[in-house]
């Protein structure tokens, strides 16, 4: 069961204090759950704001859609990981 949102159901695999998003362009996007911890770093405001630019706020798979290539998104979101990592030893 779900909640509806704007005409969105949530998505029962998406576990609390995390945030399903597509990454990529046109038909080929692939779907990542993040956390939304991720939302404070400001590399990764600064795909949020290029993917306003790109699609505006009318996301036609029902979530965030961030336009750019997979490595390059593995690669930024790695680098939170790696600097978490490092904080905590």
């Amino acid at each position: 069961m779900g909640f509806r949102l704007r005409g969105l159901r949530r998505r029962v695999d998406v576990p609390k204090g995390y945030l399903a998003v597509y990454v990529g362009h046109e038909s080929q996007k692939k779907r990542f759950v993040i956390p939304i911890s991720y939302l404070n770093q400001p590399s990764f405001q600064e795909l949020l704001s290029q993917a306003e630019q790109e699609f505006g706020f009318d996301h036609p798979m029902g979530g965030l859609t961030i336009p750019c290539r997979e490595d390059v998104f593995l690669d930024l979101t790695s680098r939170f990981i790696q600097e978490l990592e490092d904080y905590v030893t």
